[in-house]
């Protein structure tokens, strides 16, 4: 009885302490590409529960800047393997891919993954700042008391926010339909967020491109103000999806 006991308690424990060291070595943004086809971008963004994985060449390459795959959802995971139930696939009226598995392992702070190819990713972080986090569109500003888009509905526009990467994603939860993304850098500082485009779906000349938007946090919103991709005045509420 003693050794069933033993057994128990230090499974418990392992189990403990792996989800610690989950939590505190691969949390965060990684990019790298694949052996075979280097001009590819691997990006992958994970926080305490979120998952998002986008593929892009970049303006560099010899046939500049273009868009790949974007997907993520919510993850669960264990000691070497994670499943990410999509909420968003942008190639899904090709594969029809609702759920996707993941093996990885940590190499020091190298995260390598597989799924089917092998990618060597490193950290590429670049320290929290006040708008990560992940983000739901609310509503056109001003706030008057308009009805506001919910976590409830399927429709949805996510902004990610992770240690100096942000990505938008527009999409159906239940549809799956996919209608656009873009992402790169951003800066959040004394009021001012400023983006720089690595990849746009929907555009790939919009690449490079800075925009520089006011934002004010307003208890759990995020009032965006300035000008869109194409220049016009924009006044955006944001609401933080917990």
């Amino acid at each position: 009885m003693k050794k069933v006991l033993f057994s128990f308690l230090n499974t418990i424990i392992l189990l403990f302490w792996t989800s610690i060291v989950w939590c505190q070595s691969v949390h965060g943004v990684y990019l790298g590409a694949e052996a075979e086809n280097p001009s590819l971008l691997h990006e992958i963004k994970m926080n305490k529960d979120y998952f998002v994985h986008t593929t892009y060449t970049p303006s560099s390459s010899p046939g500049g800047a273009g868009f790949g795959q974007t997907i993520g959802g919510y993850y669960t995971a264990n000691a070497d393997s994670l499943m990410v139930d999509l909420e968003f696939n942008s190639n899904f009226v090709n594969d029809s891919i609702k759920q996707v598995h993941y093996s990885y392992r940590m190499n020091g702070d190298t995260l390598i993954l597989n799924s089917p190819v092998r990618l060597v990713l490193i950290p590429a972080g670049k320290g929290k700042q006040d708008l990560d986090g992940n983000w739901l569109f609310a509503t056109r500003g001003p706030d008057t008391g308009q009805e506001r888009r919910g976590n409830e509905s399927p429709r949805k526009t996510l902004k990610y926010l992770q240690d100096g990467y942000f990505q938008w994603i527009a999409y159906n939860t239940e549809t799956m339909r996919f209608s656009g993304s873009g992402g790169g850098l951003y800066t959040a500082i004394d009021g001012t967020y400023t983006e720089t485009i690595t990849y746009f779906s929907r555009d790939n000349s919009r690449v490079g491109a800075v925009l520089e938007f006011n934002y004010d946090l307003q208890g759990t919103d995020w009032h965006h103000k300035g000008k869109n991709s194409r220049g016009e005045p924009m006044y955006e509420i944001w609401a933080r999806r917990e």
